[in-house]
């Protein structure tokens, strides 16, 4: 296989790493397998640029980026129902679509891992159109989101230090959404500081992300409390894996969900894979099954033993 990796210099742990050694580690890691390993290093600014040239490419058969969980997401939308596959090399602070896909978290390890890896087709969600591999979320999240894009943070630690300032100021003053949510046809009307919609259920006893990459379906969490108490220890509770037995939780499964919002319009209250973005009035969720090729450790859980057998090449 021919793979253009691109890192993102200024990403997370790719900030303090020996770029050099790196580029040679993967360079050499992918040829003892097999396969030619074009490393490119470009600054942040320039990283949406770079993927969307790659993703444009007829002559790779994989993109593998090095970055945080916004890296990964640009380029899974750049790469969504095309046949070059997604590669991760996770460089930023939570990972989590990487966490999901089960590459392993230190680089060289995620090297080796996907130097041996295979190509497997998982699932990718839509909101409007607009792909995520993670979540989207309205209310509290794109708040908290918000304020902590305010602080002025210039490492992993002080990203996780602005994160916790961000949720305590934001649990002060909590949101309350209005909306109309079709999930598959079941319709209902609430208020809540907080909905979330994953690309797939999360897993237990372990930060949130999915344990299946092809599960099929959509996760829809609902906070139904604004008790501040409450609010806090359901965000403890996701956060370490326990979401499923707090009682101020609602979650659902669906294929398709349609959120219409009611009450003022504000800007930057959605937040797609930790991005800011604007709620239109409506927000149209999709589940897309199998529509992202992605290289994935060839001892991934999810996989089946058959799968397991196959070449990578």
């Amino acid at each position: 296989m021919k793979i253009a990796v691109i890192l993102n210099r200024d990403g997370g742990t790719l900030k303090t790493t020996d770029l050099d050694a790196f580029s040679e580690l993967i360079e050499g890691e992918f040829k003892l397998h097999g396969h030619e390993a074009e490393v490119a290093r470009v600054a942040g600014s320039e990283i949406v640029a770079a993927i969307e040239a790659a993703a444009k490419r007829t002559d790779i058969d994989v993109l593998l980026v090095g970055g945080g969980d916004g890296t990964v997401s640009t380029a899974a939308a750049s790469l969504m129902g095309k046949p070059v596959a997604l590669g991760i090399l996770p460089a930023g602070t939570m990972n989590l679509f990487a966490r999901t896909l089960q590459i392993p978290q230190a680089l060289p390890q995620a090297v080796a891992a996907l130097a041996d890896g295979i190509l497997v087709d998982v699932d990718i969600a839509t909101v409007n159109g607009e792909p995520f591999v993670h979540q989207f979320a309205v209310g509290m999240h794109a708040r908290m989101v918000r304020l902590r894009e305010r602080l002025d943070y210039g490492s992993r630690f002080g990203k996780m230090f602005a994160t916790t300032r961000a949720i305590l100021t934001t649990l002060r003053s909590m949101p309350k959404i209005e909306i109309e949510i079709d999930m598959d046809g079941e319709r209902r009307r609430l208020k809540t500081p907080a909905l979330a919609i994953s690309n797939n259920l999360y897993g237990e006893w372990h930060l949130p992300y999915a344990d299946d990459p092809r599960g099929g379906e959509l996760g829809i969490y609902i906070c139904t409390t604004r008790r501040v108490g409450a609010v806090a220890k359901l965000t403890l509770d996701i956060l370490f894996g326990n979401w499923r037995n707090n009682p101020s939780l609602a979650v659902h499964r669906a294929t398709r969900v349609v959120v219409d919002y009611h009450g003022r319009h504000r800007h930057h209250r959605a937040v797609r894979d930790g991005e800011l973005s604007d709620a239109r009035e409506q927000s149209e969720i999709v589940l897309h099954p199998r529509a992202l090729k992605v290289l994935a450790p060839r001892e991934a859980s999810y996989l089946t033993q058959a799968e397991r057998g196959e070449a990578a090449a």
